[in-house]
């Protein structure tokens, strides 16, 4: 099984796309090629599954932040036969929520979780793509903390440590896994 950061594409074909954002001036790493093809998909689930059935490790509840975090986060919590919370854009879940608001680049967003998806002392795996400049990862760990929860790890597929997310995240008190590190491109 991979360790933090090794290249879990290195053995197939399918790597993350690069994707030039037209509004920012950072690139984005494309992860969909990945979910595509059954195999990859299957060695990057199994790789955060085996990982998190270690008891010391194992979460009550997997979090996954908007949008991608949920296909990766879901099929996790089902694997490890626990429940799954979604962390999502303002505005866009139907009962009382909890919110928080972060800096992007070029404004702020605010995201979102039901005020009863987790409870005081539970273990929380939060979970999404990619970890760029870590706001948004962070926002989810203070909306879980403010409900009492305890989010025992980060991990995402892609880490791009050239934006300082995965340096301000450790340093805010989130320890992370990740599966490819893209330091440099």
């Amino acid at each position: 099984m991979p360790g933090p950061s090794q290249n879990i594409c290195a053995p197939c074909s399918t790597p993350p796309s690069t994707i030039t954002s037209g509004n920012t001036s950072a690139r984005c790493r494309d992860i969909t090629p990945l979910l595509q093809d059954p195999k990859v998909f299957r060695v990057l689930i199994d790789a955060f599954v085996h990982r998190y059935m270690d008891p010391a490790l194992r979460p009550d509840v997997v979090a996954g932040l908007d949008a991608r975090g949920f296909i990766l986060g879901a099929v996790v919590a089902y694997e490890l036969n626990v429940g799954f919370v979604p962390i999502r854009k303002k505005g866009k879940l139907p009962f009382t929520t909890v919110e928080e608001t972060y800096e992007l680049e070029y404004g702020s967003a605010t995201v979102e979780l039901h005020a009863d998806a987790v409870k005081p002392g539970d273990r929380v795996l939060l979970i999404d793509d990619l970890i760029a400049t870590g706001g948004t990862m962070m926002a989810g760990k203070k909306l879980l903390e403010k409900l009492g929860a305890e989010v025992i790890e980060g991990a995402a597929i892609v880490d791009l440590p050239e934006l300082g997310g995965s340096d301000r995240l450790r340093a805010g008190g989130l320890p992370l896994y990740t599966l490819v590190d893209f330091a440099g491109h």
